[in-house]
């Protein structure tokens, strides 16, 4: 895992990456690689989710569970997959909610969510790792111990923050995070099996924007490209 990040990031995480919980991890990746295992995303991607968002530029943070387990899909980005494979039933439903929420979004033909991180939406999955075509099979090995305290960190260091909570998964990370200081938007998993539970017509795309607004930032332009 190239573990490389930009200063902000560094001050948060170098000290984290030396835990003997991490070191542990690694040495899972290792053993999981050495048996012949295919691990998803590839090394230099596992925390792309960090080098296109810096710690300083952190506006909003869309939290997934699990990196995509299939050929040419993950690539360090929650909800977002490489130009080149389909788009993802969930991601399908992400594109359908922008069209009726964001006046004049337009649904792309591929799901590269690279220009959202890099408008300061921090894509981040609770697991960074998993083994091909098998889902959840990197859970507690330890990343989520290392991703809750991104998000810890991120409550206590910055101010105003929008949280996309969505589904019970995510929405369980609200205890670490200030709800006082930080705007938490939750509504049910764009998953097919629940999309129609209360994502569709959350109008949380739209609503993230006012916040940020609100607050003096810059919206995010939603329309992939």
């Amino acid at each position: 895992m190239g573990t490389t990040f930009e200063p902000g990031w560094e001050s948060v995480l170098a000290q984290e990456l030396e835990r003997p919980y991490m070191q542990a991890l690694r040495e899972f990746l290792k053993e999981e690689k050495a048996r012949g295992e295919q691990v998803y995303p590839k090394s230099s991607d596992v925390f792309n989710a960090f080098r296109h968002t810096p710690l300083d530029k952190v506006k909003v943070v869309l939290l997934g569970q699990d990196p995509y387990h299939g050929p040419g899909q993950a690539h360090g980005l929650s909800f977002s997959v490489q130009k080149g494979v389909a788009v993802p039933p969930s991601l399908r439903n992400m594109y359908k909610e922008l069209a009726t929420d964001v006046p004049g979004f337009q649904i792309p033909a591929h799901g590269d969510l690279t220009s959202w991180a890099d408008q300061g939406v921090l894509l981040l999955n609770a697991t960074l790792t998993v083994r091909a075509h098998q889902a959840a099979s990197h859970q507690g090995k330890g990343w989520e111990t290392f991703t809750n305290h991104v998000i810890t960190e991120l409550s206590a260091r910055k101010q105003g923050l929008v949280f996309l909570l969505w589904g019970k998964f995510a929405q369980n990370k609200a205890q670490l995070i200030d709800s006082g200081k930080h705007n938490l938007l939750k509504a049910a998993h764009p998953s097919p099996l629940s999309a129609h539970n209360g994502f569709f017509g959350c109008r949380h795309f739209s609503k993230t924007n006012e916040i940020l607004l609100a607050e003096g930032q810059t919206a995010i332009d939603w329309q992939i490209r």
